[in-house]
């Protein structure tokens, strides 16, 4: 009886050793960039597209904003040069295919972490830097800013933009770049944070963030495409997140290089526009934000007009 006891607890030894040593090489394999937003992402998704489709109407309102896109031609020369960003795509290429060689080019290199100590630089080169010889990843915000320099010096029209969650007492957001397509008339959303996204339609026509809103109420479906069609994710997982966090959105007004970068002061800083559903009292905002429910004037390409920096 001793005997068989002791081949029994043999067995689970040698079980449990191998559990601990698969767990062990599935996350060394695994890639660190790889999108886990953990539990409390699970099964949530019909509860947080529930929240946007009884969420208040956009309207028109009485906020006076404007959105500029402000190039400088020097950095923009300097950046395309210190990245060799010419050699990302081709010559012919269009806008999309621009933004999407770039969103890889920043996914590819940076995973995502929450990094211990800010950069000292926040602006494309800056951030290299530090990812070569601070801290080789960071968080979602410092991945926008990144891309959306690299976007801008390749001469692509973009902005950066914070994707708010509805509850108060939740302190993750979001941050991803939408690109203006003049092909397509239309903007689209690049997220080059956690291995890299974009979303279409079922055609494959990628959405922008108020297309992603409304697909989420009405129902549509959409498509993920992780690692920009060259991977696979947790779908439902990144679903439910950005379900979470397209209830409401904050952007600069006026966006340039170095519009976070503290230590450059002669930017423009003035101007910050969030965009509410109607009868909801947004958190976390500063004195001097606009804020306005008027969808169509936030999201309105006509008023994004470039303009040279003297």
């Amino acid at each position: 009886m001793k005997k068989a006891f002791s081949i029994i607890r043999n067995i689970f030894a040698i079980i449990g050793v191998i559990a601990v040593c698969t767990f062990v090489v599935f996350r060394l394999a695994r890639p660190y960039y790889y999108i886990d937003f953990g539990l409390s992402n699970l099964g949530l998704y019909d509860e947080r597209v529930s929240a946007l489709k009884s969420s208040g109407a956009y309207a028109s309102d009485t906020a006076n904003f404007s959105m500029v896109i402000i190039q400088d031609t020097t950095r923009a020369r300097e950046i395309r040069e210190y990245f060799q960003l010419d050699t990302l795509y081709p010559q012919n290429a269009d806008t999309w295919e621009k933004a999407v060689a770039i969103g890889k080019f920043v996914s590819l290199n940076i995973p995502h972490d929450n990094q211990k100590k800010w950069p000292e630089h926040v602006n494309a080169i800056g951030l290299w830097e530090y990812a070569k010889d601070v801290a080789p990843a960071f968080n979602c915000r410092l991945h926008s800013i990144l891309t959306f320099e690299l976007l801008l010096a390749a001469d692509i029209k973009a902005r950066y933009i914070t994707c708010m969650p509805q509850d108060e007492n939740d302190s993750d957001c979001h941050v991803v770049n939408e690109v203006w397509l003049p092909e397509l008339n239309k903007w689209a959303m690049i997220d080059s944070d956690m291995g890299g996204h974009f979303v279409s339609d079922m055609d494959g026509t990628p959405l922008s963030l108020k297309e992603m809103r409304e697909h989420y109420i009405s129902g549509k479906k959409m498509m993920m495409h992780y690692a920009f069609d060259e991977g696979s994710s947790k779908v439902d997982d990144y679903y439910a997140y950005m379900a979470k966090n397209t209830y409401w959105f904050s952007c600069w007004g006026t966006l340039s290089y170095y519009q976070e970068d503290y230590k450059m002061e002669d930017v423009d800083r003035d101007s910050y526009v969030n965009l509410i559903p109607s009868g909801f009292e947004p958190f976390r905002v500063g004195g001097g934000n606009t804020i306005t429910t008027n969808a169509d004037l936030f999201w309105d390409a006509s008023l994004v007009t470039d303009k040279e920096q003297p």
